[in-house]
């Protein structure tokens, strides 16, 4: 390919992205409208204004002698040349206005009273008279001789100016109806008719280029779209052994794993136009509109051949067919069989290859998935231990980190995490160091980022009694007992008691490497670190709080699957009971009702009980066993309020931290709220029979 044509498209998108200019044109044709319907006016107003009197006072004004008659009021009979109407025009005595009634014309012109005092010209007003000499000219002529008057014929010829008042106007806001909706047109998009043109994005290649360096933790992934990129490049090589590339490919994952920046990267490694599109872009609120964007998004690629499509989101136009809510007549299905229509229709040898992503397969249409459309699936998963090193390494590049820090540790504190996450990890790490003032990002930093982003913030500035305080120590400690004890359980990381995301207390725990199965021991022993804290609280005041809501729900979800999915109740047996709700396309699973009967249900909800009860009844056993040391552990935290795993090691060999942590300086205390005694009406047990009031909820886990 050569340099122009590229560099002509990546201009494309910039001209087509840039902000209207300022209209110099209509502006200068509004201001020449604007110049010559003034100068019309003033031309019509520089003529003087006249009164208009009708046939019956003119004959009065006769009578009464008040039409004067000289060289500078002549009287003359007018007839507009685009009318036809005919008017006796003139000037005349106005008695109101204080003119003397005794007047004189003298030859010159001059009007003069018999007191010789001068009067001038503009003391006349000037009037006009509507006539029709068809049936008025003998008696006008009569009139005039009797009074020896006499008229001139004027015809007006001023036939442009009379046009120009009349219609410049109108051409006026023709005019201005014409640019202003020209402008709507091009502001909306290109055009009137530019509803069915496709939104597809061409991106530049010359700037913020991706490639295969820029992407990592998909070796696997990376792999299979290597032979793209090789056809792209030299596509003869695989016409010669009679091969075809595959006409697209959906690229499937969680969301994070970076779907977008692998097929970013495709068009890097290729150096070949990349269009850019979402799934939701097709769809509008007019009918057949979304059909068209496709046409003419395929209509594109043609043109840019040999090309990539990468259209993201695909599950918003590719949904399965006839499982709309709407009916059959969808604009979405008629989006999808203009798509499927437009991927079988065109052949691979002109080099458009179409690249999909999305997070929910199952919701997809089979006829979108076959051969021959998309042809191959690319699963993106989320990263290994050395894939999060590697992710870890490249978004370092953009920060300043410092020489010891060691992200190897960190990525086998963040398994599970995806690509989106860690990126954000060094992101919150960069922002926790500049906030101390600090020149690079060590190892603590990239640690506290890594607990704020998998558990939350600490939220110190939140004001726990004593009470509390005390409660949510045992009932961490309840847990970091049962982990340390307990064989197959996870290493413990830390306890801490200061408040983070929605809990008021954490105990965590990191695997030693990454894990893809779940052995029936590890679970069971999960459940009855579930059960810790709540019973935790039991042995220390005899009662519990609602704060274990979270252990239940988790431990309720675990023994459920253990039952209903993973087979592992001996007495119900190696059966699925009901389907995944892991993913649920209501269209489809809507009228779908469970595979089991009522009798079976009682069954279900029973081994689901005797798994949370003996769960419960061990950890009981385990921490009566060790009471001392939940005692110790509580103490701890309540002093401290963070341990880590090696601390609470200690205390359960020793009794006591030989390494006790340097405590850390606390906030200084708000001042006490001075109480307001507020005159308030006695509520009976009637009146509030709960004793307390609804929402009061603490929740530590």
């Amino acid at each position: 390919m050569s340099d122009e044509p590229s560099n002509n498209r990546s201009e494309g998108p910039n001209r087509r992205n840039q902000e209207p200019q300022f209209n110099w044109r209509g502006f200068i044709f509004f201001a020449l409208c604007a110049m010559l319907v003034g100068s019309a006016l003033m031309f019509k107003d520089s003529e003087g204004k006249s009164i208009t009197k009708s046939y019956a006072q003119f004959k009065e004004m006769l009578d009464k002698d008040l039409i004067v008659v000289d060289a500078d009021h002549p009287l003359s009979l007018s007839r507009s040349a685009s009318t036809g109407e005919e008017f006796i025009v003139g000037f005349y005595r106005d008695l109101k206005s204080g003119s003397p009634q005794s007047l004189t014309v003298s030859d010159s012109g001059d009007t003069q009273e018999s007191s010789k005092v001068r009067v001038t010209k503009e003391q006349f007003p000037k009037f006009s008279t509507p006539v029709n000499l068809d049936f008025e000219k003998e008696e006008l002529h009569k009139l005039l001789q009797a009074k020896n008057l006499n008229y001139s014929h004027v015809v007006d010829k001023d036939v442009w100016g009379s046009l120009l008042v009349t219609f410049l106007p109108l051409l006026l806001i023709l005019g201005l109806i014409y640019f202003l909706v020209r402008q709507q047109l091009r502001s909306a998009g290109r055009g009137a008719m530019s509803f069915g043109k496709s939104r597809a994005r061409l991106l530049a290649q010359d700037r913020n280029k991706v490639t295969f360096k820029d992407v990592a933790g998909v070796e696997e992934a990376k792999d299979e779209v290597q032979e793209i990129v090789e056809f792209l490049k030299d596509p003869k090589k695989f016409q010669r052994l009679g091969g075809k590339i595959p006409k697209g490919v959906l690229m499937v994952g969680s969301p994070g794993t970076g779907k977008t920046l692998l097929a970013k990267a495709i068009a890097g490694e290729a150096d070949v136009p990349f269009f850019s599109i979402s799934g939701s872009d097709f769809v509008e609120m007019f009918v057949g509109v979304g059909a068209s964007r496709v046409r003419d998004m395929f209509e594109q690629g043609k043109k840019n051949a040999p090309c990539l499509i990468f259209i993201d989101e695909i599950d918003a136009v590719g949904r399965h067919r006839g499982h709309g809510m709407g009916g059959g007549h969808d604009e979405r299905e008629q989006t999808l069989n203009a798509l499927l229509v437009e991927m079988d229709g065109f052949d691979t040898q002109e080099g458009i290859i179409i690249i999909a992503a999305t997070n929910r397969p199952d919701v997809l249409d089979p006829a979108l998935l076959r051969p021959g459309r998309f042809d191959r699936q690319v699963t993106v998963s989320l990263p290994d231990v050395k894939g999060r090193e590697e992710i870890l390494r490249v978004h370092a590049k953009k920060v300043k980190l410092a020489e010891e820090a060691d992200l190897s540790k960190i990525a086998r504190g963040t398994p599970g995490f995806s690509g989106a996450e860690l990126a954000n990890l060094i992101n919150e790490a960069a922002l926790l160091a500049a906030r101390k003032d600090m020149k690079s990002i060590s190892t603590p930093e990239l640690e506290e980022a890594r607990d704020k982003v998998r558990w939350g913030r600490e939220r110190r500035s939140l004001a726990l009694s004593e009470k509390e305080k005390e409660n949510t120590a045992y009932h961490e400690a309840g847990h970091a007992i049962l982990i340390e004890v307990l064989e197959h359980t996870e290493p413990l990381h830390k306890v801490t008691i200061i408040p983070r995301g929605p809990s008021l207390g954490s105990t965590m725990w990191l695997p030693e490497e990454d894990k893809f199965t779940l052995r029936r021991n590890e679970i069971l022993d999960d459940l009855v670190v579930a059960m810790g804290g709540r019973v935790a609280e039991e042995i220390k005041f005899g009662d519990v709080t609602n704060g274990a809501m979270g252990d239940i729900r988790q431990a309720t979800g675990l023994a459920r699957k253990m039952v209903c999915a993973w087979g592992m109740s001996p007495k119900m047996g190696m059966i699925e009971y009901g389907e995944d709700e892991g993913t649920v396309f209501l269209a489809r699973d809507l009228g779908r009702s469970r595979n089991y009967s009522e009798v079976t249900a009682g069954r279900i909800d029973d081994e689901v009980k005797r798994l949370i009860d003996e769960a419960y009844a061990t950890a009981t056993a385990l921490l009566t066993q060790h009471r001392d040391r939940l005692d110790a552990i509580a103490a701890a935290l309540l002093e401290y309020e963070t341990l880590d795993g090696s601390q609470i090691k200690e205390i359960m060999q020793n009794g006591r931290m030989l390494n006790p942590p340097t405590p850390r300086q606390r906030p200084p205390a708000p001042p006490p709220i001075p109480k307001v005694t507020v005159n308030r009406p006695v509520q009976t047990e009637e009146e509030d029979p709960g004793g307390l009031a609804p929402g009061l909820a603490g929740a530590p886990a």
